[in-house]
């Protein structure tokens, strides 16, 4: 069970671009919830999951003996729904938020700019796997956010 949670339903397991493919179904899933509850609920859930996995994690890490395994994408699913809570997405404009959120969250957590790669590197254990996913969707949603305004003002 907690191979499942980890690997998010095992989309971790795959052979090429764990971490994408483990993004997208993150995306898909945020946004059918989004038909059903509201941003601020998705966030909460977002936060539950960072604290659930953080012990997951570590309790894996011992297991496997390997610190932030590419399988484990539980932390992309964290990102993306809080690039999601954050940027402003809305039935209106689902397509282009989520579509920008996810190309900003894989920029960020692939690149790791600034503090998302100090987290990366420097912390251990379940909050270093969780930390910089986290602040990688805080990132991607405020890029999402100002890029939507952008398009808004000069082409939409």
């Amino acid at each position: 069970m907690r191979k499942l949670f980890l690997t998010l339903f095992y989309s971790g397991l795959s052979p090429k671009a764990p971490g994408t493919v483990g993004s997208f179904l993150a995306l898909i899933l945020g946004i059918a919830l989004l038909q059903i509850i509201d941003v601020s609920t998705l966030f909460l859930l977002a936060i539950l999951i960072t604290v659930i996995a953080v012990k997951q994690i570590d309790i894996y890490e011992k297991e496997v003996g390997v610190h932030d395994s590419k399988e484990i994408v539980i932390d992309e699913l964290a990102g993306m729904w809080i690039a999601l809570s954050i940027c402003g997405i809305t039935q209106e404009n689902m397509i282009i938020m989520a579509s920008l959120a996810f190309i900003y969250f894989r920029v960020f957590d692939i690149w790791k700019p600034s503090i998302i790669g100090r987290i990366d590197k420097k912390v251990e254990g379940g909050w270093g796997v969780m930390g910089d996913d986290v602040i990688a969707g805080i990132a991607a949603g405020i890029a999402t956010a100002g890029t939507y305004q952008l398009i808004e003002k000069f082409l939409i």
